[in-house]
């Protein structure tokens, strides 16, 4: 059953024993409830939901969706203060990733697009039960607002439902990753990386090794990484794909779209990656904007930078506050108090 087509769908099960590894939480006020997502393929995926402090209640649903071979974990602080400003924010790892790797059996593969039409729609599946159970309890309508880094928020588009389920899309170094929207010597290591590194990885290990990838990158299961490649090569990246000409949905999403650009993004997230991506929401209320290190005081943000714990206070508001002042949903209830 396809989670779009469902109201409210059904509650899910708790998490396995073990499934949150990497569960050092700093803020007593967050309670973090582990979950395990149910794909419509039947895998569990290893998920958190990040409770608000009593006090402030469910005033809103997150979801942060995880950029390429990046852990849930490394987004964990950035969830407790979401949760601190009144989200219910949930975080998960892809099938193949982290704690979700046994997800993914031996002998298996996994493809990029398939972390969103499955993964990502099981997340979309539970936030959107939680907003319908939170909008019931506050007698109110709760807005879904859906965190996206890099791929998390560059695939959205190929997530059933998600044009008619969120409300708001932020997203972070979120871009169409063809190499030729890179320039200079940028773009001779994006040429290498798509052509070379990734295809001979794969071959090499059977995988990409996380160390080839960014600081707190998991190894890359080989069908994601030849995928990733494939469409870096290709002009539009993932919109050159034809094969997924029928499920991209990007146009018709109608929401708030705030996409996010690193200055100093040089290696992944390069600004004319992500104006191409705006390109793509034809019907949202779109709005492009960027940081750069000097904007928050500090030597470097880079790619795997803005959901640091040393970075939120300067960074998140930044972040936050526009997109939910252009989303009624949002700032009805997160601006009310």
């Amino acid at each position: 059953m396809n989670p779009s087509d469902i109201a409210c769908p059904p509650i899910l099960p708790p998490a396995p024993a073990g499934a949150d590894s990497d569960a050092t939480y700093s803020d007593p006020q967050v309670q973090v409830r582990p979950v395990a997502l149910r794909c419509a393929d039947g895998r569990l995926l290893a998920a958190q939901w990040f409770e608000p402090p009593a006090a402030i209640g469910v005033r809103a649903v997150a979801v942060i969706s995880s950029a390429t071979a990046v852990p849930a974990s490394y987004y964990r602080y950035f969830a407790e203060w979401l949760a601190r400003r009144g989200y219910a924010v949930l975080s998960f790892d892809y099938r193949g990733i982290a704690a979700s790797r046994s997800a993914l059996l031996p002998g298996e593969d996994v493809r990029l697009r398939d972390w969103a039409r499955v993964d990502m729609a099981a997340a979309l599946h539970a936030a959107d039960r939680r907003r319908c159970e939170a909008a019931t309890a506050e007698v109110g309508e709760v807005g879904l607002l859906w965190v996206g880094h890099s791929l998390g928020g560059n695939a959205v588009g190929l997530v059933p439902g998600f044009e008619d389920k969120v409300d708001a899309l932020l997203g972070v170094a979120a871009q169409v990753a063809y190499l030729g929207h890179w320039s200079g010597l940028a773009r001779l290591q994006a040429w290498l990386f798509f052509h070379l590194m990734l295809p001979l990885a794969v071959r090499l290990f059977g995988r990409a090794p996380g160390r080839l990838l960014g600081p707190r990158a998991e190894d890359l299961p080989a069908g994601a990484a030849l995928e990733w490649a494939a469409w870096g090569r290709t002009p539009g990246f993932l919109f050159g794909d034809e094969s997924l000409a029928r499920e991209r949905a990007y146009d018709r999403f109608a929401g708030a779209v705030h996409l996010w650009s690193i200055t100093d993004d040089h290696l992944f997230g390069p600004a004319p990656a992500v104006d191409a991506l705006a390109g793509h929401f034809g019907a949202a209320r779109v709005q492009r904007h960027s940081v750069s290190p000097a904007d928050l005081g500090v030597g470097k943000i880079e790619h795997f930078g803005p959901f640091r714990r040393d970075l939120g206070a300067k960074l998140w508001p930044r972040l936050l506050e526009r997109i939910e002042a252009a989303t009624p949903r949002l700032a009805a209830r997160l601006h009310s108090a």
